[in-house]
């Protein structure tokens, strides 16, 4: 089976990092009548439903325990679904940037699977004020998206991961009477678009390519040779710049991938090669 092999790129724990970064130095600022301000701090956050947050409140209802203060933020993952937009062609190879020394070979992925990973974000707070206060530090950000180049896997190249805001929305929760306000909460809900990709796979690098051509040949003629030869070659001179004259390159087998070469092309009698 295709999927039988053991693999792990750990890419959900790491959209999951990289949504709650954004996030995470979040402050606010109280200020008395006169302007001054009084009280600073970072809004904490935390991977949690906010049912959970809730919850720990209606326990402590005169939120004296500092775990479970407010104001703060709580995100989760809703829903993960396949994005066909974004789909590439299955057949294309991601290169890794490092090959391997000793066997030559290079080290690739097939092109990653395009998901959208659903987020929201949960901000809770005691004031009205609080929570707009850190509503409006995120919401000029995003128009409607912000993009992060991120590196996903080692040595490969970073990739741009889109960030949509697609909606907010806010409510106050109520616990007894309607008069008395337990918590006010803003769900601001987002769409990630991530890239999944499969196991590392190796394969040698081919650098020498040769096509020999011939007359009609009959079937039956086991003796019939070619008459010429196409080559298909890097090319690079002794001081590292590419050339395409088969006369001024070294040996292809001393040009690494990574090298500034470029494509020889020659035709030549088969038996001069």
């Amino acid at each position: 089976m295709a999927i039988a092999n053991h693999f792990y790129n750990q890419l959900t724990r790491k959209y999951v990092a990289l949504f709650g970064t954004y996030f995470n130095q979040l402050k606010i600022k109280r200020k008395d009548n006169e302007g001054a301000v009084v009280q600073e701090m970072i809004v904490p956050i935390s991977y949690a439903p906010h049912q959970k947050i809730l919850a720990r409140l209606n326990q402590d209802p005169d939120f004296k325990a500092q775990a479970i203060t407010l104001p703060r933020m709580s995100f989760e993952i809703n829903a993960m679904f396949y994005d066909g937009e974004r789909k590439l062609a299955p057949t294309r190879k991601v290169l890794q940037t490092v090959a391997n020394e000793t066997t030559g070979s290079r080290n690739y992925f097939w092109v990653p699977a395009p998901y959208n990973i659903q987020f929201s974000l949960n901000i809770m707070a005691s004031y009205a004020e609080d929570a707009v206060k850190i509503v409006e530090q995120i919401i000029p950000f995003f128009n409607p998206e912000f993009t992060s180049t991120v590196k996903l896997i080692p040595d490969l190249d970073p990739l741009d991961i889109p960030l949509v805001l697609n909606d907010i929305q806010n409510e106050e929760i109520y616990e007894g009477d309607f008069l008395e306000r337990r918590a006010i909460m803003w769900t601001l809900n987002f769409t990630m678009k991530a890239w999944y990709f499969g196991p590392n796979k190796e394969r040698q690098v081919i650098k020498f390519i040769q096509t020999n051509v011939a007359s009609t040949v009959p079937a039956s003629d086991a003796n019939n040779t070619f008459d010429s030869a196409v080559v298909l070659q890097p090319g690079m001179t002794a001081n590292n710049e590419p050339t395409t004259d088969p006369d001024l390159t070294i040996d292809f087998n001393d040009i690494d991938f990574d090298d500034n070469w470029a494509t020889v092309s020659f035709v030549d009698d088969p038996n001069n090669i």
